[in-house]
């Protein structure tokens, strides 16, 4: 069975047609394939493409951002150990005398440092033929395309930064000062280490060149180099340090070079007493028997010293001489030319004195064009990123200048003007100067929801009404809500004017009293809490079928009586979102509106009240019957006991006049209660009208197609 329900399609040639029957005729078969399938030499050759493919980087990936990240910490911390060996050559003072040397200690320290820094440029280049790289030709739309083949991205990267990368991660000082110098170490005198200046300076221009690419990408990728504010501002103020100890570690070199060449200038004149080899200024002949007999007598350092110049001018690099900084302890020496170079590279070279000598002129004319152009860019962006942290705070600041200027102009009265700052104040505090809605709207619709729904859901739940709904209906609701915030004392809308949104409270509480449009002796007042709501009018508004243009009138004042967070659903957010609402078919939401609507229990109490109005005015209306109905009882006994007391002494006349008076008291009585019935039934008809019964919210009619 499962063989018959595969799908086959058989090829044939020479296919014949048949007029008679229509069947074609077959004469070759040729091979069954399966539909959908392919070929396992295929299958093979995708699969092990898929595998290199696996292997292949994402140039734009959160992993290769981090390694950016570390690979340029790594390449500040190499060219912060280069510098370091321009500290090697020193000098000793030995008795009357003086020598050159070379801190092998230092440079065995410097190297292994040196080492570790290598190391990550290596696998840097390594990890460059697995990154994809985009298509130039696909740049036309969008991001590009991506070239996952490992030999095109191989091809690319050894026609491009190959050379460059191998230059900088080469471990030719290690090679100089392990191996070569200790070799020569005997016969050579010249302690100056030009070939070691030459090698550290050709690998410092390529390794200084890759941080430039390095933090482009990362700019491009995530738009700055550094995550917050501080870490920019620091980063910029190592690369100005970073420059300061260069400029420091060259300037002590090249005051050791100046040295030495005094030493070499003024013992190759010296024949007398006794004639100076170069060798006598290595510290290596200490020892030798000559040397000692020629420092007796020597004039060489006496000449050079930079008092004396008259035979040698030292320039800018007398201060390391007269001071003893080429002879001194490595972190005192290091410490002060970084100074050095720190105040010099800050006044552009103002201070220096310098000699006719070219290469220190040109040393000072490097010292004045890089304190101007470091000065203006590291300096410059560092201040950008300071002033970034309080940006908001400056504008806030700027605002409420302009604020309280735009008041004294137009005078306002002091209680506006007392409310108006508190508004700034209050808008200051609870959203610093950012603008949400302008953030949320430029990002996709998706990201917003989900954003909206984090921010606003848990919060919509508190509000009663939105809990009987369900995912779908409270997240359109989180989509279209908006921040609203209230200081004490605003009117938020007044009886009689348009309702334009629908608050639903968070924080705070807002007054709500109405007057049933001006009615003389009527006033209903309640305090709304966080999670009520008020503007039902406009739910009610939306609901409709057919709603017209023109918003509803509120029927209540609403007044925040402290400051007040909410969320608001604008009219035109409301009308869609109340088209949802129709699709509930839900009583129990048409109950839980009414229960929590406070125009609805202010009619309810207003109808309780005047039912029980009804009733009371019943019952006085049944009194005032049963008064008249048992007038002429009390009357009776008196009227008996007044003829009994005259009976024998009244004539007929006095009899009759008794009774006529008797029948008047009847007839008042009687007129009396007819008059308590009409004014009473007056008093009903000319009853002030009702309150008005608000509309019903229909949550289950379909609007007319």
């Amino acid at each position: 069975m499962e063989h018959n329900k595969r799908k086959f399609v058989r090829f044939y040639s020479n296919l014949e047609k048949n007029d008679g029957n229509k069947k074609k005729g077959i004469e070759f078969p040729l091979p069954v394939f399966k539909m959908g399938t392919k070929l396992e030499s295929e299958s093979k050759v995708d699969s092990s493409q898929e595998q290199k493919n696996k292997r292949i980087l994402n140039p734009e990936s959160e992993r290769i951002l981090r390694w950016n990240r570390v690979f340029l910490f790594s390449c500040l911390t190499a060219l912060f150990v280069d510098p370091l060996f321009f500290y090697l050559p020193s000098v000793i003072h030995h008795n009357r005398s003086s020598c050159m040397t070379t801190d092998f200690n230092l440079g065995i320290v410097v190297t292994v440092f040196r080492t570790f820094a290598d190391v990550f440029y290596l696998l840097h280049m390594i990890l460059k033929f697995r990154i994809a790289y985009v298509s130039p030709t696909s740049r036309v739309f969008g991001k590009g395309e991506l070239v996952t083949d490992p030999k095109k991205i191989a091809e690319r990267y050894l026609k491009s930064d190959f050379c460059v990368d191998l230059i900088a991660s080469l471990p030719l000082p290690q090679i100089m000062i392990w191996f070569i110098m200790p070799a020569i170490r005997s016969s050579h005198a010249d302690h100056t280490n030009n070939t070691l200046v030459l090698i550290v300076l050709l690998q410092y221009i390529p390794r200084f060149y890759l941080i430039f690419p390095l933090s482009s990408h990362i700019i491009k990728t995530t738009g700055v180099v550094t995550k917050t504010a501080w870490a920019g501002a620091a980063y910029n103020l190592v690369l100005y340090m970073l420059a300061s100890h260069i400029l420091g570690a060259a300037w002590y070199l090249l005051s050791v070079e100046r040295h030495a060449m005094c030493w070499k200038f003024t013992c190759r004149r010296e024949f007398s007493p006794m004639k100076c080899h170069l060798d006598y200024l290595d510290c290596g002949t200490l020892n030798d028997v000559d040397r000692r007999i020629w420092e007796v007598n020597t004039t060489v350092f006496s000449q050079c010293s930079p008092d004396e110049d008259f035979v040698f001018n030292y320039g800018i690099f007398a201060d390391a001489i007269t001071k003893n900084v080429i002879s001194s302890r490595f972190l005192q020496k290091y410490f002060y030319c970084l100074w050095w170079g720190l105040q010099n590279l800050s006044s552009y070279g103002q201070s220096l004195e310098t000699s006719i000598f070219i290469g220190e002129t040109l040393f000072a004319i490097l010292i004045a064009i890089m304190g101007l152009v470091l000065f203006a860019h590291l300096i410059g962006n560092m201040q950008t990123y300071l002033q970034s942290i309080t940006v908001r705070l400056e504008e806030w600041r700027v605002k409420r200048r302009d604020t309280e200027e735009w008041m004294k102009h137009r005078q306002l009265p002091q209680d506006l003007q007392e409310r108006v700052r508190r508004f700034v104040q209050y808008k200051w505090l609870a959203t610093r100067g950012v603008d949400e809605e302008s953030i949320l709207q430029g990002l996709p619709t998706d990201l917003r929801r989900d954003i909206q729904r984090h921010l606003c859901l848990d919060l919509v739940r508190r509000v009663p009404f939105f809990a009987q709904m369900d995912g779908q209906l409270l997240d359109a609701i989180c989509e279209r809500l908006a921040s609203s915030l209230c200081t004490q004392r605003t009117y938020i809308v007044r009886e009689g004017d348009p309702v334009t949104e629908m608050l639903f409270i968070i924080r705070g509480m807002l007054e709500s009293s109405t007057t049933d449009g001006g009615r003389l002796g009527f006033f209903n007042s309640i305090t709304l809490r966080p999670g009520d709501f008020c503007g039902e009018e406009l739910l009610a508004w939306a609901l409709l079928p057919k709603s017209s243009i023109s918003l509803p009138s509120s029927t209540r004042t609403v007044r925040a009586i402290t400051e007040v967070e909410a969320f608001a659903l604008r009219a035109e957010d409301l009308k869609f979102v109340a088209n949802q609402f129709r699709r509930l078919h839900s009583k129990k939401l048409q109950h839980t509106f009414r229960f929590y609507s406070y125009h609805w229990r202010t009619w309810a109490a207003c109808f309780i009240q005047a039912a029980w109005r009804r009733f009371k005015r019943r019952i006085i209306a049944k009194s005032l019957s049963l008064q008249e109905s048992f007038s002429l009882t009390p009357e009776k006994p008196v009227a008996e006991e007044a003829e009994q007391e005259e009976e024998g002494h009244s004539t007929p006349r006095s009899s009759y006049s008794q009774a006529k008076q008797n029948l008047g008291v009847t007839i008042l009585a009687s007129r009396f209660a007819a008059n308590t019935r009409r004014g009473a039934q007056k008093l009903k008809d000319v009853n002030l009208s009702k309150l008005r019964k608000p509309d019903e919210p229909d949550f289950s009619e379909e609007p007319d197609d």
